[in-house]
């Protein structure tokens, strides 16, 4: 067992750039004609057809450099005034093949990295003064480049004095842990940092793993490191970094897929195969989990959650091995593997902004198993006033599921989630609830024929979604006159909620079949993407965004996504996980509204329900001790500060171990998978439809009994 420990030095790598290297190890690629394939395609293939000029070369020159160092601590003003010189013609150079810039861009980028480390060993011999109170900005992304070499080394001045306080950070605060530690919460800096330089020089040194590093030695071991990484990448990954940021200004779905990460896209797209089951995606240097894929393993150990970030992934009881600036592709490798065998990943949690905290996850890699991932139903009773019982369904939905092998076959019993639905709606509808719970919280998406047959399960025949291509408008309805469940009934959303599940809460919504309930909003993903070849078996793909979701009432899902009609505050509503926070994501629009006909008798009770609903979660001392940790939280994400002084990094750092339970994803305590009385934001949905019910029965919204909330639930 080892201590968990805080690696405040993860930051540092964590912004160090991403890159490859044109003329250190060549590959066998037609640069060229790749680069020209991407310049034509680009206009000719994506959904807004914007012409590569000027604006798209000046903004692809801003990514690139961006993603090269998005600290914006290693280029110099002098540096970017050079770059923006030439950066209204690269489309023309793209156009021709010439990708001379990114080279330029590049080996500017090793001569500052050379003089960095070089500084980094002369400020460590002069020490620092820890009792100082100063800060440090950890987030640079914002910042203005360096203008001097004063500023530069003050800069880096205060960023080696960050790493070395979080190394004694480490040592004194967690120090207690060491003894109770597990393998659900392990971190080993030294260990990381020396399997990175063992992964860099091929080989390894046990008694360098074993060593106890001094902070100093720790630090200079690791930039040393990252100058040896820097030196090993190759054409391959250079191109795919800056295609992809001519691409990324069109929308940030849109991206060039060299060779070797075609080869794995199947299972980068679905980990199911066998992996942990997750969908990932390059962020800052590290990977970041944009999805868990239900029924796979990382769901069902329900400790990895969309937006952790990994900076290092170990094979069983071997040492971890750094993933950091590695390609997608690469890194998509080194965590599949065989059936029944075990991952470790390093994670930076997906609350931690600062990434000062990290955690390790060990998942046996297995299948995504059907069952695992299909919707299931639960009857919830309520205990009224007057003694009787409230019977209420819930059908939770984790995907738009379909086995097409099946379907296509004609096969009876073929698995989709609206066939599964069906059933449970009425398997619960014998068992006599009065009200319907549609959970579609954590649901990514999936198959849109799913999704709109779902929705035709609530509603008669009418359209669902309008789809846009870049010539035409489809509107896709359900056709099946039959209506499967026409009693009260509350969809439940979060911002994790996406595409597929999106399109069937707002189709519901607008059809005012049904009351949303959830966060402030879902994630609002409202594109489609086709993966284009470019020709030839070593030219790779491009990645491209060809389609957009539209409501029946016109208005897209992309960027708003779905508002709830109640919200119900959550700790998700302050983090960075919507479509929102990606640079250049496609703006929302509208078209033309829909042919359809609205269901009357529940959306007109909402305010009353909202009402009702505010005063029980005021009066709920669960959810009130939630809010205040969750505004901790937004704190944190707002700050991009940390203190240079020891003394206060300790508070903080002894401050925030009061925020694991949140930070882990809970709302106040873990609960048993059959277990979600804990469950608040459940417990509080439930009750809004228990009143809807009653004012459904009642007739009258200002007739409603001021005693009415204060229903109890049981399993």
């Amino acid at each position: 067992m080892r201590p968990r420990i805080n690696i405040a030095a993860a930051l540092l790598l964590a912004m160090l750039p991403v890159v490859g290297i044109c003329g250190v190890k060549d590959s066998d690629l037609d640069v060229k004609k790749i680069s020209r394939a991407v310049a034509y395609s680009l206009p000719l293939y994506h959904l807004n057809q914007l012409p590569l000029d000027e604006s798209i070369s000046t903004n692809a020159c801003n990514l690139f450099i961006n993603s090269l160092d998005p600290a914006r601590s290693y280029f110099l003003q002098s540096d970017i005034d050079s770059f923006n010189a030439d950066s209204k013609v690269l489309n023309k150079q793209l156009r021709k093949g010439n990708i001379e810039f990114a080279d330029n861009v590049f080996n500017i980028l090793m001569e500052r990295i050379e003089n960095r480390t070089a500084f980094i060993e002369k400020i460590l011999e002069e020490g620092f003064d820890t009792s100082v109170d100063e800060s440090f900005l950890w987030d640079r992304k914002e910042a203005a480049w360096i203008q001097n070499e004063a500023e530069w080394d003050e800069v880096w001045r205060k960023r080696i004095k960050n790493e070395y306080i979080a190394r004694l950070v480490v040592k004194q605060v967690y120090a207690d842990d060491e003894a109770n530690a597990d393998t659900n919460t392990v971190d080993s800096a030294e260990t990381i940092v020396t399997n990175i330089v063992a992964d860099a020089e091929g080989e390894y040194d046990e008694a360098a793993e074993t060593a106890n590093l001094s902070p100093e030695e720790f630090i200079l071991e690791r930039y040393r490191q990252f100058k040896l990484t820097m030196e090993t990448f190759d054409e391959e990954m250079l191109l795919q970094r800056y295609l992809s940021s001519f691409s990324q200004v069109y929308d940030p779905h849109s991206d060039y897929m060299s060779p070797s990460s075609v080869e794995d896209f199947d299972i980068n797209m679905k980990l199911s195969l066998v992996g942990i089951g997750a969908l990932l995606r390059p962020d800052d240097g590290m990977i970041r989990i944009v999805r868990i894929i239900p029924g796979g393993p990382a769901d069902r150990d329900g400790r990895l959650k969309a937006g952790d970030k990994i900076i290092a992934v170990a094979q069983g009881d071997e040492e971890p091995v750094s993933i950091l600036h590695r390609p997608l592709y690469k890194t998509v490798r080194i965590i599949r593997g065989e059936k029944d065998t075990t991952v470790v990943l390093t994670v930076i949690p997906a609350s931690d902004r600062s990434g000062t905290r990290t955690k390790k996850i060990d998942l046996i890699r297995d299948e995504v198993k059907l069952e695992e991932q299909a919707a299931k139903s639960k009857v919830r009773e309520i205990e009224m006033e007057d003694g009787t019982t409230r019977r209420l369904g819930v059908i939770t939905l984790p995907d738009f599921y379909a086995d097409f092998k099946a379907t296509n076959k004609k096969e009876k019993d073929a698995r989709r989630a609206s066939t599964d639905v069906r059933r449970l709606i009425n398997e619960l509808m014998l068992e006599g609830i009065e009200g319907l719970v549609l959970d579609l919280r954590n649901n990514g998406g999936g198959s849109l024929l799913e999704a709109i047959e779902t929705a035709g399960l609530f509603i008669s025949s009418g359209p669902i979604v309008q789809v846009k291509e870049r010539d035409r408008i489809q509107v896709l309805p359900d056709v099946d006159p039959e209506t499967n469940y026409e009693g009260p009934m509350i969809v439940l959303v979060n911002s994790l909620s996406a595409s597929a599940s999106e399109i069937l809460a707002a189709a519901l919504q607008d059809y005012k079949r049904a009351i949303i309930v959830g966060d402030r909003k879902t994630h609002g993903k409202g594109t489609v993407q086709t993966l284009i070849p470019l020709g030839g078996t070593r030219r790779g793909s491009l990645k491209i965004t060809t389609a957009g979701f539209y409501r029946i009432n016109g208005g897209s899902t992309q960027l708003k996504g779905v508002t709830p009609d109640i919200v119900i505050p959550s700790y998700l509503d302050v983090m960075d996980l919507g479509e929102d926070s990606l640079e250049h994501a496609l703006p929302w629009d509208s078209v033309h509204e829909a042919m359809y006909r609205t269901v009357n008798g529940q959306v007109e009770f909402v305010p009353l329900l909202a009402e009702h609903s505010n005063e029980r979660l005021e009066n709920n001392a669960e959810f009130q001790t939630y809010l205040v940790k969750r505004d901790r939280l937004k704190e944190r994400f707002e700050t991009r500060t940390v203190s240079l002084s020891l003394e206060n990094r300790i508070a903080e750092a002894e401050a925030e171990k009061e925020l694991d339970d949140i930070q882990n994803g809970s709302f106040l305590e873990e609960t048993e998978e059959e277990d979600d009385s804990k469950d608040l934001v459940l417990t509080e949905t439930l009750n809004i439809l228990s009143d809807m019910i009653d004012l459904k029965k009642i007739g009258r919204p200002e007739l409603l009994a001021p005693n009415l909330s204060s229903n109890a639930l049981t399993d």
